[in-house]
C-alpha cells in the first residue's frame, strides 16, 4: 500500500514535528508546526529587519512653551536667545517673557555721539511740525477715523472699545501705497507689525537674524516704534503722539536704523 504524503515537517531543527494543517511564515515563508508559527518562536529574520526601520516621526505638531498656552504649529518656531518653542503668538521676546530677554548692545561712545547728534537734529526739525500741526493733526485723525471705520482690516472679534485704526503706508514698492488696518490698543508694536505685515501680504523675516526688518514708524518724526512698546501708550503720548485714525509706516529697516528717511515721500 502506498504511503500518503500528508503534511509538512516543522522545520525548527529541535522540533521537525509533522503537523498536518503547517503554518507559512507570512515574513521567511518557512513552513511551521503550530507552536512555532510566530515568527518569535522561530527566530524569524524578519523580525530583525523591522527592527532595524527607522521609526516614523510621531510629532505632528509643535507646542508652545509658554505656560498656559495650549497652541500648537506644525512648524517649530524657535526663540534665538532662549532656544525654546513658541506659538506664533507669543513668538516675540516679550510677549513669552523671555528669560534672555535682548537688550541693546552698549554702542562705542563715538557713535553713541553720532546716534544723538542726529536724534536731536531730528527732534530740532520736528518740533516746530508737533507744535503747529498738532491740533490740525488731532482734527483730521477724528474725520479720518470715521471713514476708516467703514473699510478698514483686521480682526473682526475685537470688541469696538479695543480697536485703534490707522491709514498704514505700506512700504515702497509694494502693490498697494496705503491699506486701511484697525488693531488691539494691548497689543505690542511688535505683534502689530506681524499682523499688518499678514494682511497687507508682505514678506515678514522679523523672527529671523536679517539685514533688514519690517517696523512701523511714526508719520512726523519717522521715529521707529520699538517692538516692545504697547501701542496704546504711543496714543497716550503728550509729546508727538500717535492718534486713532491717523498715519503710520510700515517700512524695512536695519537694525542701526532708528528714524526713517523721507517720511514725506510716503504721504504724497
Amino acid at each position: 500500500m502506498a504511503e500518503l504524503d500528508v503534511g509538512r515537517h516543522c522545520q525548527v531543527e529541535r522540533c521537525r514535528r509533522l503537523d498536518f494543517l503547517p503554518f507559512v511564515c507570512d515574513g521567511c515563508s518557512g513552513v511551521f508546526c503550530l507552536e512555532h508559527r510566530s515568527r518569535e518562536s522561530h527566530n524569524c529574520p524578519e523580525v530583525a529587519v523591522l527592527s532595524e526601520r527607522p521609526k516614523p516621526d510621531t510629532h505632528a505638531s509643535h507646542a508652545c512653551s509658554l505656560r498656559g498656552c495650549a497652541a500648537r504649529e506644525l512648524v517649530p518656531i524657535v526663540c534665538p536667545r532662549c532656544e525654546k518653542r513658541f506659538c506664533l503668538r507669543h513668538r516675540h521676546q516679550p510677549d513669552h517673557n523671555c528669560e534672555n530677554l535682548e537688550v541693546p548692545r552698549p554702542r562705542m561712545a563715538a557713535s553713541q555721539k553720532l546716534a544723538k547728534g542726529v536724534v536731536d537734529s531730528k527732534t530740532g526739525e520736528t518740533a516746530s511740525k508737533r507744535r503747529k500741526g498738532a491740533k490740525s493733526s488731532e482734527t483730521a485723525a477724528k474725520v479720518a477715523l470715521m471713514k476708516l471705520k467703514m473699510h478698514a482690516a483686521g480682526d473682526k472679534s475685537l470688541p469696538q472699545t479695543e480697536r485703534i485704526y490707522f491709514q498704514v503706508f505700506l512700504p515702497k514698492g509694494s502693490k498697494e501705497k496705503r491699506k486701511a488696518m484697525f488693531f488691539c490698543r494691548g497689543w505690542s508694536v511688535g505683534k502689530a507689525t506681524d499682523f499688518a505685515a499678514s494682511l497687507a501680504s508682505l514678506k515678514n523675516d522679523n523672527n529671523r537674524l536679517t539685514a533688514k526688518k519690517l517696523r512701523l514708524c511714526h508719520s512726523v518724526s519717522g521715529e521707529a516704534l520699538p517692538l516692545d512698546h504697547i501701542l496704546e501708550t504711543w496714543i497716550a503720548k503728550e509729546d508727538c503722539p500717535l492718534y486713532n485714525g491717523g498715519n503710520i509706516i510700515l517700512e524695512y529697516l536695519s537694525d542701526e536704523d532708528q528714524f526713517l528717511k523721507n517720511v514725506d515721500s510716503y504721504l504724497e
